[in-house]
């Protein structure tokens, strides 16, 4: 009796009926009974209810097994998960060689695509990356730069140079040394559109890299950020397996300047003179940079060639602006809507970009069948796409264009005037802004007629893209194409079918914009989008139409002086003739001379 009541259960009614069993509960004992004498009597330990585990398998009883069974239910076999992958197979095999690349043992094998594929090329483009960074660094600090470029070959050494280029400008932190001169894509540039020369923050790390590869040496950098602050040299190394700097040593240095930046790289490299030289870098820079004091001192040289500034202002600041819609594509819009902090799909389109307005935001959304207080980060890839597709159809100012620095009509005759002295003839033209694939850009040429140049070679074509030479690739550029397509004989030069005019002419070309479309990472030459070379054809079109004005206008003076110089050789023996046939005195025979020559320079038109 005390064993039923101990467990709450009653005696079966007859032997055939089983006793149900007893529900899961906490069991209360009678007080001073212990479960020890419980199960000396011959019961059994009760069961305690657990609290039910969600992250725990709840395995089923036995009796509920055998109860399912006898019913013919069968429970869903779960899912079964993938075996881990064990073995020996070709596959385990090809998959143990795999490993991560990082940037810079990438471009440590293709240094090519960074410039860097021959040994003249390379010392090129070397010194070109440091004198954009000099000239970057100067110009966003508001500071008129002086930039002094030396290339010193080392004795022992056939093709064994030091580059140094050192500027004055605001200096770098201490702590940004390592990343901005041995990091790869490492820098404030790519992220903002503006003009600027650098883009992609490669250039003078791979330098060093290149430096490093060829010669073992670390680049060496000088950095003062203000008069009270100590001057720092430090030396640097790229591990190219990590993309990561590595200091080798640093030291306080006694410097006599009060701010500036001067970077050393050691390098195998190849010095000549001539096209595509450093020598031509450097005089075409001073060309569409006329604000910069440039100072070049070559190997052997006695003393270093300066390029006074044409004038002492800096050019205006381009601002920062945001994307425009045409110019996004769908991934990247999808993109900006997760990252967007404005909530509701109206306000991210004014918000996150250029030339929206609350008006336009309304007639996008419109287009797409979406509301504009629907939720940006809740939209669907298929609202995402409709989104993408009806910005098209919706006309949208173009972007603003004072994210742009161009050189400027009369700066760009200044600086021809420096590169080839006086010329019979000069004339520039600054093209309105227009807009490629969303992105403002600006096309500017100038042209110089006579001088000390050739009348019987080709024209001498001066490429330049955001204030910077292009020396390379010339016949994969947009503006190469463009000047070629043009029909010079309609402007009084001679050309050869497919290829450049011929005459005394040096044409400059220049291209400002916020994200120049480069073929490539080593910034040689312009993609040919059509809006691009349609601008540049019509600034051409317009400069030779003034340059074939000039050309007339001389042929036309060239044949009136022919034609003066008959009457002065002539007049003098038909007076003497009439003189002997009219039997006329030498004072009548002179006044009739001057009445002829008098009369025939009042009936021509000069």
């Amino acid at each position: 009796m005390a064993q039923q009541k101990l467990f709450g259960t009653s005696p079966p009614s007859s032997p055939q009926e089983a006793p149900e069993p007893a529900a899961a509960g906490p069991v209360i004992l009678p007080r001073g009974e212990s479960l020890s004498k419980n199960l000396q009597a011959g019961g059994s330990r009760p069961g305690r209810r657990r609290a039910p585990d969600p992250g725990r398998r709840q395995v089923p009883s036995a009796a509920a097994m055998k109860k399912a069974a006898a019913s013919g239910v069968r429970k869903k076999a779960a899912p079964k998960k993938p075996r881990r992958s064990v073995g020996n197979t070709k596959a385990h095999e090809m998959a143990a060689k795999s490993r991560e690349i990082s940037v810079s043992e990438f471009f440590s094998k293709n240094r090519h695509l960074l410039g860097f594929d021959s040994k003249r090329k390379a010392l090129l483009t070397t010194v070109k990356e440091a004198v954009d960074n000099a000239l970057d660094a100067c110009e966003e600090a508001d500071i008129l730069p002086e930039v002094a470029v030396t290339l010193e070959a080392l004795k022992g050494y056939e093709d064994r140079f030091l580059v140094t280029v050192s500027d004055n400008g605001p200096g770098i932190l201490p702590d940004q040394i390592d990343l901005v001169f041995a990091k790869l894509l490492y820098g404030s540039k790519f992220h903002r559109l503006r003009q600027s020369r650098g883009q992609q923050g490669i250039g003078i790390s791979a330098a060093g890299m290149y430096g490093q590869l060829t010669t073992g040496k670390p680049t060496v950098i000088r950095s003062r950020i203000s008069p009270k602050h100590d001057a720092l040299e430090v030396a640097v190394r790229i591990d190219t397996a990590k993309n990561v700097p590595v200091r080798v040593r640093e030291k306080i240095l006694d410097w006599n300047r009060p701010h500036g930046t001067e970077v050393c790289i050691e390098l195998v490299g190849q010095y000549k003179k001539g096209k595509g030289s450093i020598d031509n870098y450097l005089a075409q820079t001073a060309i569409a940079n006329p604000h910069v004091r440039l100072s070049w001192h070559g190997p052997n040289e006695k003393e270093p060639i300066v390029y006074e500034p044409a004038t002492k202002k800096l050019p205006d600041p381009p601002k920062e602006i945001k994307p425009h819609p045409y110019g996004v594509e769908l991934g990247l819009l999808m993109k900006m809507m997760k990252a967007s902090r404005s909530t509701r799909l109206g306000a991210f389109l004014q918000h996150d970009f250029s030339r929206v307005s609350a008006r336009v935001a309304r007639e996008i959304c419109d287009a797409a069948g979406l509301s504009p207080t629907a939720r940006v980060k809740s939209l669907e890839h298929k609202s995402s796409e409709d989104l993408h597709k009806a910005i098209a159809t919706v006309k949208i100012m173009n972007p603003p264009t004072n994210c742009l620095s161009p050189i400027g009509e009369d700066l760009i005759r200044k600086g021809l005037q420096k590169e080839i002295g006086e010329a019979e003839f000069f004339v520039s033209c600054t093209r309105s802004p227009s807009v490629y694939r969303g992105n403002p850009f600006q096309i500017e040429v100038g042209m110089a007629l006579g001088g000390t140049l050739a009348a019987d070679e080709p024209v001498r074509l001066l490429r330049f893209a955001n204030r910077v030479p292009l020396q390379y690739q010339a016949g994969g550029c947009a503006i190469t194409k463009a000047v070629t397509s043009v029909d010079w004989k309609g402007y009084s030069l001679q050309q050869p079918r497919g290829a450049l005019p011929v005459g005394p002419v040096i044409i400059m070309v220049h291209m400002a914009s916020a994200w120049v479309p480069f073929t490539s990472e080593s910034k040689e030459a312009v993609a040919s989008y059509p809006e691009i070379l349609k601008e540049i054809r019509l600034a051409l079109q317009v400069c030779g139409r003034q340059m074939q004005r000039f050309l007339r206008r001389r042929k036309r003076a060239s044949d009136e002086l022919k034609k003066r110089s008959y009457i002065e050789m002539y007049i003098p023996h038909i007076g003497q003739a009439l003189r002997d046939i009219l039997e006329l005195s030498q004072t009548k025979t002179d006044n009739l001379v001057a009445e002829l020559r008098d009369t025939l320079e009042r009936s021509r038109k000069l």
